[in-house]
């Protein structure tokens, strides 16, 4: 796979676009797009993970009352 193609631009209502040839197809159907000085840099939108979005969140300082919960029963096996 080379890591150059040669493209071209067209317009697509008010909206400039190009298509990505397959071999640099993006996993995913969303992206993110920057620029890096006069480059476009687009890379595949990244699910977070539940590890990330716990990191992400603050504690709760919050006093909680104490709940009786006892240990279920076990099932009876007739």
């Amino acid at each position: 796979m080379s890591d150059q193609r040669h493209v071209r631009l067209f317009r697509n209502g008010r909206n400039q676009a190009v298509r990505i040839p397959v071999e640099f197809e993006l996993p995913g159907d969303e992206a993110v797009m920057h620029r890096d000085g006069d480059r476009l840099v687009i890379e595949p939108l990244r699910k977070r993970g539940l590890t990330a979005l716990l990191k992400s969140m603050t504690p709760v300082d919050d006093e909680f009352p104490e709940i009786d919960d006892p240990a279920p029963q076990p099932e009876r096996v007739l």
